[in-house]
């Protein structure tokens, strides 16, 4: 029976962007104006702030960083672990109409260089634990200013004494929606790392995807377990739970399933947003469910890679609650989502929401018949893409071209509307002249209850260009072994065509990933695993 995707506007003013926009007042001062001074904004394993008292750190934050020199349009560099430090400085530099350059807290000197080379910021604001590389590179890079979080050191601004105590009232900045507001990084393991800016309208435009998606509900805490310097965390995590009136919980520690798990019990948390790795080791953990108390927890939501049936499945046979799958880019953060408004279909990413401009076309730019791999694309003209890659014009055009900023990930849809992600364009490759999608081969591996995570690459032949090769992680209780490789061979030949089979399966301990979880396909090769 075909589902019925609703394609009306939901509310008068959905994604409706107003000419004057900025981002702090819409998450914050307006949240405190309509009374929710008093509820809780941020909540973690020391502590919480109200609506009120985190409008107060802001305001005079947003002073003591002017009186620095920070400035309209300036970038300011932050690099700092999910916290209340981080959250005030966001919304403080985006107050007073600076660009806040989010960069994760544990680049090293390497990539932090590209992305100062490419800012050339004159202030920087920083965890001290965490600012080893930024002060070897401040002198080079011709940084003025570093304000470090507990822990300055001479020649440094601390950031407590940066608050100015009472604040005066420096008036938020009367911003433009098209003005920048804040820039993310990618990580830059393919090339040099992207700065990737956003503007003000951005809030309300994936605000509204976001409030669609997933209506919050009166007592909601939010927490993801990614870092505020990817975009899908800032987003879910911080500024839409801000925008929405409900509670923000920051999660103390690395995001191992236990620290995770113990977490969302004591901080009362109902919706968890995470990558499918931090899920995928959940599900490896035997028993993991039965070790902490999850009733407030309504629903789980997965993103950064495909997530597979079998995890979903898993997940529901044992956690119970719902578990939601979207799929996004650093430019765009959401473009097609799983809620409750649509039925779950395991495997999918979901529908798109109301006026997302996402198409999936063929190489020429035409559309793709349902059922078809094409390239996913999102419109130019939709107010949720990025502004540009700063101080990148042929980047940005290049991007851009044709009225489409093409994701570079292939998908298609069935003839319900729902959108399956195939993989990046650049990982599918062919073998004996036939299209490997890894992504398929790779769901169909993690269906096999000895493999916690899988992982396909080409390995050059040249009889036949390239052959399949699996990377597996077997599950716990599991011993890599050549009887099991077979028995996973032998499981794919019941699914797959037999070109997609891989003639060898490696086994090791775990996959190679990126600071947001992803897995990484390029460090993936036959030559750096040692087969069991």
């Amino acid at each position: 029976m075909s589902t019925t995707i609703d394609c009306s506007r939901p509310w008068p003013g959905y994604r409706t962007i107003p000419s004057r926009l900025n981002v702090t007042q819409e998450v914050l001062e307006r949240p405190v104006a309509a009374g929710f001074g008093d509820r809780t904004a941020l909540r973690w394993d020391r502590g919480s702030l109200s609506y009120g008292e985190l409008l107060h750190k802001v305001r005079g934050l947003a002073e003591g960083l002017r009186e620095l020199g920070a400035s309209p349009g300036e970038p300011v560099l932050v690099q700092m672990p999910n916290s209340p430090e981080l959250a005030a400085t966001l919304l403080a530099a985006m107050k007073i109409g600076a660009l806040p350059v989010l960069v994760n807290s544990l680049l090293g000197a390497q990539e932090l260089e590209a992305i100062l080379e490419q800012t050339a910021p004159r202030l920087a604001v920083a965890e001290a634990s965490r600012a080893s590389a930024l002060r070897r590179l401040r002198r080079p890079a011709g940084l003025d200013t570093l304000v470090c979080v507990r822990g300055a050191q001479a020649g440094e601004a601390d950031f407590d004494s940066l608050i100015r105590e009472p604040p005066h009232g420096t008036p938020t900045r009367d911003t433009s929606a098209h003005e920048p507001a804040f820039a993310v990084c990618t990580s830059g393991t393919t090339g040099r790392p992207k700065v990737i800016v956003h503007a003000h309208r951005w809030i309300v435009a994936l605000g509204d995807l976001n409030r669609f998606r997933l209506p919050p509900a009166d007592g909601d805490v939010v927490m993801a377990t990614g870092e505020w310097s990817f975009v899908s965390a800032l987003g879910h995590n911080l500024l839409f739970p801000l925008r929405n009136g409900v509670t923000c919980a920051i999660l103390s520690g690395r995001a191992t399933p236990e620290n995770v798990m113990e977490q969302a019990a004591a901080l009362g948390i109902t919706v968890l947003h995470s990558v499918a790795t931090v899920y995928r080791r959940m599900l490896a953990t035997e028993g993991i469910e039965d070790t902490c108390d999850l009733r407030r927890l309504r629903c789980v939501h997965s993103t950064g890679e495909p997530l597979r049936e079998a995890a979903y499945r898993a997940w529901k046979s044992r956690f119970g609650c719902e578990m939601y799958e979207h799929y996004g880019v650093s430019e765009y953060q959401l473009v097609v989502g799983q809620g409750p408004r649509h039925p779950v279909k395991p495997g999918s990413v979901g529908v798109p929401a109301p006026d997302v401009g996402i198409r999936l076309v063929d190489d020429a730019g035409g559309s793709v018949p349902v059922g078809e791999a094409g390239r996913a694309v999102i419109s130019t003209d939709d107010p949720g893409l990025f502004l540009e890659y700063y101080r990148d014009p042929a980047r940005t055009e290049a991007a851009r071209r044709g009225g489409f900023y093409d994701t570079g990930d292939l998908a298609y849809r069935d003839e319900d509307g729902y959108f399956f992600i195939v993989g990046r364009s650049d990982d599918c490759f062919k073998s004996r002249g036939l299209f490997v999608a890894p992504t398929e081969v790779e769901n169909a591996l993690q269906r096999h209850p000895a493999v916690a995570e899988a992982v396909v690459v080409p390995e050059p032949d040249p009889e036949i260009g390239n052959r399949v090769l699996g990377v597996v992680v077997p599950a716990s209780g599991s011993q890599p072994s050549e009887a099991l490789a077979e028995d996973l061979r032998r499981s794919l030949r019941q699914e797959l065509a037999h070109f997609k089979i891989p003639y060898r399966i490696e086994f090791m301990d775990s996959l190679p990933k990126s600071p947001v979880g992803k897995i990484l396909r390029s460090e993936v090769t036959s030559g750096k695993f040692r087969s069991g």
